[in-house]
C-alpha cells in the first residue's frame, strides 16, 4: 500500500478516535413493531473516556400504540450497578434521538420530565429529547430522582410528531449518572449504548460500540505498519543505489 496512503488512513481513524462517541445499532419502529420490546444497555464514562467499572445500566422500550402523530412507549429502567464493589450511583436520565424530529414529548413515572433539543454533558453535545427525574430545565440532571444501584424504575413517555410517520427510528441512546460514590475526582458521568436486542431478536440486536482508546490504539499501529514498510523500502533500496554510485 502506498504509504501516503497508510498515512491518510491512518489520521482518518486518530479522528474518529476523537470524535463524539460511537453508538450501536438504531431500533426503527412501525404500526407491526406495538407490542415489542427493546432492551438497551449502557456503559458509564467521563468526557469520551474509557468505560468506568461499576457504572451500567439497562433500558427497557415496549411501544405500545401508534395514534394521532403519537409513538406511545412504557420503560423500565434498572442501575446495573454492582453491589459491594464499592461504586454506587444514581441514573438521573435517559435521553435519544429520533428520526424524523419530534415535536414534543411527555412522560410520566420515575423519569417524569422531558427537555427537547438540549445539550448532554461529557462531550455528546445535543440530543433530541431527554427524560428526568427532576425537573431541573436540561439534561444535565440535578435534584434526588432517578435509581440507585440494584434499582429499577418504571413510566410510560409519549413521543408526538406532526403527521404519524410510516417508520421511526431511535438512535444514540445515552443515560446519566450522578451522586456516584467510590470513583476518585467523579461525581457525575454519561453512559453510552453498548449493545441493544429486540424480544423479536430483530434488526438492532448485539452491537458492541468500541471504546475511543482502542480506536486510537489501531490508528498507532497503523501508523506504526506504515513507518516500517517505509523503512524496509529504504534498506531494500539504498545498498542498490550505493552499488551503482
Amino acid at each position: 500500500m502506498n504509504f501516503q496512503r497508510l498515512i491518510i488512513k491512518a489520521l482518518a481513524i486518530v479522528g474518529l478516535a476523537t470524535a463524539a462517541p460511537a453508538v450501536a445499532e438504531p431500533i426503527i419502529l412501525d404500526a407491526g413493531s406495538i407490542g415489542e420490546s427493546y432492551t438497551i444497555t449502557f456503559d458509564g464514562f467521563v468526557d469520551g473516556g474509557p468505560s468506568i467499572d461499576g457504572l451500567s445500566s439497562e433500558l427497557t422500550l415496549t411501544l405500545t400504540g401508534i395514534e394521532n402523530g403519537v409513538y406511545t412507549f412504557s420503560y423500565s429502567m434498572t442501575n446495573t450497578g454492582a453491589d459491594g464493589d464499592g461504586i454506587g450511583s444514581r441514573v438521573s436520565g435517559f435521553a435519544f434521538n429520533t428520526d424524523p424530529d419530534i415535536d414534543s414529548a411527555t412522560s410520566t413515572g420515575t423519569y417524569g420530565f422531558t427537555n427537547t433539543s438540549s445539550n448532554y454533558p461529557n462531550g455528546i453535545g445535543t440530543v433530541d429529547v431527554c427524560f428526568s427525574g427532576q425537573r431541573t430545565g436540561s439534561c444535565a440532571g440535578g435534584g434526588s430522582g432517578g435509581v440507585f444501584d440494584g434499582s429499577t424504575g418504571t413510566g410510560t413517555l409519549s413521543l408526538s410528531f406532526g403527521t404519524a410517520p410510516a417508520t421511526l427510528t431511535l438512535n444514540d441512546f445515552f443515560v446519566r449518572y450522578q451522586s456516584i460514590t467510590g470513583v476518585d475526582g467523579v461525581g457525575s458521568a454519561s453512559g453510552r449504548q453498548t449493545s441493544s436486542s429486540s424480544t423479536s431478536g430483530g434488526t438492532s440486536s448485539g452491537t458492541d460500540v468500541p471504546e475511543p482508546g482502542m480506536m486510537l490504539l489501531f490508528a498507532l499501529a497503523v501508523l506504526g505498519l506504515a513507518l516500517g514498510t517505509r523503512r524496509r523500502r529504504f534498506a531494500d533500496v539504498m545498498p542498490a543505489r550505493l552499488a551503482y554510485a
